[in-house]
């Protein structure tokens, strides 16, 4: 029996010995990966900033370093901000170190405004007289619409361009819950609300065929458009060589003028090398995008104690608090409380990227945009989308900007609810029976449909909702609530289409909202701060390490049973 309690506490010793092991290696890792993360990086003199946007690019970067991190080789692998990627360009401009951008891109993960934003800046880069080239073995569409902003593109000489137009592929689960027995059970107000189509109809409505069109017809424009202007196309053989499939060979995307040579990389290489003056046997200098973020801020203006908030919405919005890709009410409102009664914050840039999500959220985000809009400049920034929820949030600023290939409108609302009682007893032999003290008590309960006067209640709050949401776009932007109806009923907009309804004001991207906020303000001298202040990995650490605890105190007092 001794021999048996020496060889457990043996055991235990040494789980609890590599516990603090496991605990200080990983703390080890960590303060590592933090203080790589937070040292300025050297660019050397004569170099080129190397960019490839194949990673996710978000509206704002994480400062949590484990953030897309991957532990198989070690290295990190997070999304890349927008911010801080049209802060990087910008600073490149004014580096000396800089000579000129080289943009190797086959795919950019990203949507079409953020696009749109990362080729304006590029367009900004230009005029500083540096060079800016294009490289890549395929250019997707978006790739290729960035690429032609570029001053010479170049293509492998197998490779190819995608030119063929735009697409939106819906699928649609009518049949498919009819044959599991699944009822889905559907309030809505707006005849354009499409999110539900796919579970009470086999292929689009006229509606929502009608307004896809529409929004995607726009976009394709808006690229056509721009490089017809940066490439001396005319948008007629733009379209005619999308419409004839003319460019899949590097031969053919160089004989209509869509690239400017077909290299391989070492051609690359002794080009640029003989752009910068570089002997063949040398190295070329350059760095990357990714590492540039920390490179010396050469622009950065002197101290002031003036501010203009950046506060960022992105994500579906629901009720709490939110993290980097949700939207929480409690959260987001608490830092629109705090910029608005923050005297140092002289104005607030409203950066928003959200399909939407629940309207009680928005309405409490709502209030607290109204009310800061009353005592200081609230500009809107519309990232890839601001639509239902997303432009609900918007509507009282005192601006709003959006690119015009931004997705936004949707003014809507609808609620889906799935009856499984078919499923469950004809499918797989399963009652649910119900015991309750008031007649409508089980009302959103999944194991029955709802009766006529459920789904009459439940429709009276659909439009008691619509017409708060339709109010409420109604004062923000000072158009009749007649008008808004009209162009609301859940139909989806481009920018283009928004600014011809009044849904926005102007096309701009972030940095143009910072400057108009700036101007709104009256400031010539100022610092951003950007809310919802992230944690910092401590924190974050501390925090979770103290629920546990609470965690683990409250089951040894409630027992084992407690969950």
């Amino acid at each position: 029996m001794k021999q048996f309690f020496k060889y457990v506490l043996a055991t235990v010793v040494g789980i609890v010995i590599s516990l603090i092991v496991v605990f200080l290696l990983f703390m080890g890792i960590a303060g590592a990966i933090v203080s790589t993360a937070d040292k300025e990086v050297k660019v050397e003199p004569n170099s080129i900033l190397y960019v490839d946007l194949k990673q996710e690019i978000v509206d704002r970067s994480t400062d949590d370093p484990f953030s897309g991190f991957d532990f198989t080789s070690l290295q990190p692998n997070s999304p890349m901000g927008l911010n801080q990627i049209l802060k990087a360009i910008a600073n490149a401009k004014v580096d000396p170190n800089i000579k000129g951008v080289l943009l190797e891109i086959d795919a950019i993960n990203a949507g079409a405004a953020t696009t749109e934003e990362i080729r304006n800046a590029i367009i900004d880069f230009k005029s500083s007289g540096k060079f800016l080239y294009a490289y890549s073995d395929t250019y997707s569409q978006k790739a290729y619409y960035l690429a032609s902003a570029a001053d010479s593109i170049f293509l492998n000489p197998e490779g190819m361009v995608e030119w063929l137009g735009l697409r939106s592929e819906i699928m649609f689960f009518k049949k498919a819950l009819e044959k599991l027995g699944v009822e889905p059970q559907i309030l809505r107000h707006g005849k354009f609300k499409s999110a539900v189509e796919p579970f009470m109809l086999d292929k689009m409505s006229p509606e929502n065929r009608e307004q896809t069109l529409t929004y995607i017809s726009s976009i394709w424009n808006q690229w056509v458009k721009g490089i017809s202007e940066t490439r001396g196309i005319s948008s007629d053989k733009l379209n005619s060589i999308a419409n004839n499939m003319e460019i899949f060979n590097g031969k053919k995307a160089l004989e209509n003028n869509i690239i400017d040579g077909l290299i391989y990389k070492d051609e690359l290489i002794a080009t640029l090398k003989n752009k910068l003056g570089v002997e063949e046997k040398k190295d070329l200098s350059s760095i990357e995008l990714k590492k540039y973020f920390k490179a010396p801020d050469v622009a950065k203006q002197k101290f002031s104690k003036d501010k203009i908030a950046i506060i960022y919405a992105s994500g579906e919005i629901g009720m709490g608090e939110g993290d980097n890709d949700n939207i929480g009410s409690e959260g987001l409102s608490r830092a629109i409380r705090k910029a608005r009664r923050d005297s140092s914050i002289k104005a607030i840039v409203f950066r928003i990227n959200s399909p939407g999500g629940s309207a009680l959220a928005s309405e409490v985000i709502w209030r607290e945009v109204d009310l800061a809009a009353k005592v200081k400049p609230v500009v809107v920034s519309m990232g890839d989308v601001a639509a239902s929820g997303g432009y609900y949030i918007a509507s009282p600023a005192n601006t709003i900007l959006a690119n015009p290939t931004t997705i936004t409108g949707s003014i809507g609302v609808f609620g889906l609810f799935f009856n499984l009682q078919k499923t469950l007893d004809s499918k797989l032999g399963i009652n649910v029976d119900v015991v309750k003290t008031n007649e409508h008590a089980d009302f959103f309960s999944i194991y029955r449909p709802m009766t006529a006067e459920e789904k009459a209640v439940g429709q009276m709050y659909v439009e008691q909702t619509y017409q708060t949401f339709i109010d409420h776009v109604s004062a923000g932007r000072s158009i009749p609530v007649e008008q808004v109806d009209a162009i609301g009923q859940g139909r989806v907009w481009s920018g283009v289409n928004a600014k011809e309804i009044k849904l926005i004001d102007e096309f701009g991207g972030l940095t143009d909202a910072i400057e108009l906020a700036a101007e709104k303000a009256g400031l010539e001298s100022y610092r951003l701060v950007e809310l919802p202040k992230q944690k910092k990995l401590m924190e974050q650490l501390m925090e979770e390490m103290s629920s546990q605890t609470k965690s683990w105190l409250l089951k040894d007092e409630l027992g084992l049973p407690f969950k």
